[in-house]
C-alpha cells in the first residue's frame, strides 16, 4: 500500500513541475535594467529562447526601469512585470521603422509588437511607458504641438498585437503612448481587464484600446485617460484581410477623454456588429457615446447600457462640440491630405457611408452644455435607434452660445449650428423614444425637447 501511495505521489509531483511555468529573468540574458542602456536586445533574446522552448514566463523584475527599442512578443509567451519595473520606450525617433500600418507609414510606427502569433499575455502590476511628451513638440495650453511629418511618422504605437490568438493583458499599467496605445488587429479570444492605461490628455492621436478586424473580444474592470479616443472600434483599409469586427463586450470601465469615451469609426470598411457597453464611467470627456461611420461599412446591433457620463467642450482642437450621444453616417471629406491614398477605396479620393442600425441606449445618465446628435446623408443610412430611461442635465457652456453639432470628417459642411436641444436629428428613420428627459440649466436651450431636420 505504501508503495503504490509514493508511486501516486511521485506522479503527481512529475505532472506538478511539468506544469510550471519556465521563467526567463530578462537580467540572466544581458539586460542592465538601469533606464539608460537599450536592453531590446536581451528581453528580445529571453522572448525568443522562450517562445522556441515551449513557452513560459519572461519576467522583468522589481526595481528596474528597462529603456528599450522595438520588440517582438511571440506565441507562449507570458511578458511579466513585476511591481516597480518599468518597461520604457527609448526615445530616439530613428530606431522606429516598422510601421503600425503595413504600407502607409503615415501614422505611427511598432514598439511592442506581435504577429500572427497565440498564447500571449501581458501581466503583472508593473508599468509600461511609451515615453509620450519625448517625441512630441512644444507644450500648448490644450495639446502638444506634433513635430511636422509627410508620409512618414515615427511615433510608436505602444502595443500593437496583429492576427494573435488567446490574447490575455491584466493588471499592467501602460501609460503615456505617443500614438494609439493598445491596438488589436485581427485578433480572436481577447481579454483585457484590470489595466490602467493613463495617458496624457494633450497628446493628440493618443488612443486608448482600438478594437479593429477583431472578434471575441472582452474588456473589463479598466480605468484609461486618453487624449483621443479611450475605447475605439473600427475596421481599417490596411488590414482588411481580417474581416468584420463584432462579438465585442466592454463592462466595467472608467474613462475619461478630450475626444470621444466610447466611438465606433470613423474607419469602418467592413462590419461591426454584436457590441456591447455596459455599466461604466465617463468623466470630463469632449464627447460621450459615439457611432462615426464615414466609409461602406455597416454598424449594427449594439447596446449602450447602466451609463452614467460627464461632458464638456475642451478647445477646437478636439472633434466633437460635448454631444453625450452620436449617432452619425456621412460620407468621408475628398481625399486632400497625407492618408489619403488609405482612407478610401484604391483608385478612389471619395467614398460612401454605409448603414447604421439597430443601436440601443438605455439608462443613461449624462450631464453636458450640448444635447445629442443623430443624422445621415440621406435618411435611411441611419435608422432604428432606441433611446430609453435617458436623463441629459444641460449646463451652459463658456466656449459657444449657440448649440454647434459637429459632423466631421463629412463631405460638405461639417457643423450644424442651431439652438441647443435635448435630441438633434438630422435625417434618420425610426427613431423612437421613451423616457427622455431634459433638466435644463443652460440659457441657451432650444425650448422644445426634439428638433427633427429634413424629417
Amino acid at each position: 500500500m505504501k508503495i503504490k501511495f509514493l508511486w501516486v505521489v511521485c506522479l503527481l509531483l512529475v505532472a506538478f513541475v511539468a506544469m510550471a511555468q519556465q521563467v526567463y529573468n530578462v537580467c540572466q540574458y544581458g539586460a542592465v535594467g538601469n533606464g539608460k542602456a537599450d536592453d531590446a536586445t536581451a528581453i528580445q533574446k529571453a522572448i525568443d529562447l522562450c517562445s522556441a522552448e515551449g513557452g513560459g514566463q519572461v519576467l522583468l523584475p522589481a526595481n528596474h526601469t528597462f529603456l528599450a527599442g522595438p520588440i517582438q512578443l511571440k506565441s507562449n509567451v507570458n511578458l511579466h512585470i513585476e511591481a516597480n519595473a518599468t518597461l520604457l520606450a527609448n526615445p530616439d525617433e530613428s530606431i522606429y521603422h516598422l510601421s503600425a500600418f503595413g504600407a502607409n507609414e503615415g501614422e505611427g510606427m511598432m514598439w511592442l509588437y506581435a504577429n500572427d502569433a497565440e498564447n500571449i499575455s501581458i501581466t503583472g502590476v508593473g508599468i509600461i511607458s511609451g515615453n509620450g511628451v519625448a517625441f512630441m513638440g512644444a507644450e500648448l495650453e490644450d495639446s502638444y504641438e506634433l513635430k511636422p511629418v509627410t508620409t512618414f511618422d515615427p511615433r510608436p504605437h505602444v502595443l500593437t498585437l496583429t492576427g494573435v490568438r488567446n490574447l490575455i493583458v491584466r493588471d499592467v499599467t501602460i501609460r503615456d503612448g505617443a500614438y494609439w496605445t493598445l491596438h488589436l488587429v485581427g485578433c480572436d479570444g481577447a481579454v483585457i481587464d484590470g489595466i490602467n492605461l493613463l495617458n496624457n490628455l494633450k497628446i493628440r492621436n493618443g488612443d486608448g484600446i482600438d478594437v479593429d478586424h477583431s472578434r471575441n473580444v472582452r474588456i473589463a474592470n479598466c480605468h484609461i485617460t486618453s487624449g483621443d479616443d479611450c475605447i475605439c472600434l473600427k475596421n481599417r483599409r490596411e488590414t482588411e484581410k481580417y474581416g468584420s469586427c463584432h462579438d465585442i463586450v466592454v463592462t466595467n470601465c472608467v474613462m475619461t477623454s478630450r475626444s470621444c469615451a466610447i466611438k465606433i469609426g470613423s474607419e469602418n470598411m467592413d462590419s461591426i456588429y454584436n457590441v456591447l457597453f455596459d455599466n461604466c464611467i465617463i468623466k470630463a470627456s469632449n464627447r460621450g457615446l459615439g457611432i462615426q461611420n464615414r466609409d461602406e461599412g455597416t454598424v449594427t446591433d449594439v447596446v449602450f447600457s447602466n451609463i452614467l457620463l460627464d461632458c464638456r467642450l475642451w478647445s477646437d482642437v478636439w472633434w466633437g462640440k460635448a454631444e453625450p450621444i452620436y449617432v452619425t453616417s456621412y460620407p468621408r471629406a475628398n481625399g486632400n491630405h497625407k492618408d489619403a491614398n488609405w482612407r478610401f477605396p484604391k483608385g478612389q479620393v471619395e467614398g460612401r457611408c454605409g448603414q447604421v442600425e439597430r443601436i440601443f441606449f438605455h439608462n443613461i445618465i449624462a450631464t453636458s452644455e450640448n444635447g445629442c446628435f443623430i443624422g445621415g446623408d440621406t435618411s435611411d443610412k441611419v435608422r432604428d435607434i432606441h433611446l430609453s430611461n435617458v436623463t441629459l442635465y444641460l449646463n451652459d457652456s463658456p466656449l459657444y452660445k449657440n448649440g454647434v453639432y459637429d459632423k466631421r470628417p463629412c463631405r460638405g459642411e461639417g457643423f450644424i449650428v442651431d439652438k441647443v436641444y435635448g435630441l438633434y436629428v438630422e435625417e434618420a428613420d425610426d427613431v423612437r423614444v421613451d423616457n427622455f428627459r431634459v433638466v435644463n440649466k443652460t440659457q441657451h436651450f432650444g425650448g422644445d425637447l426634439f428638433e427633427q431636420h429634413k424629417p
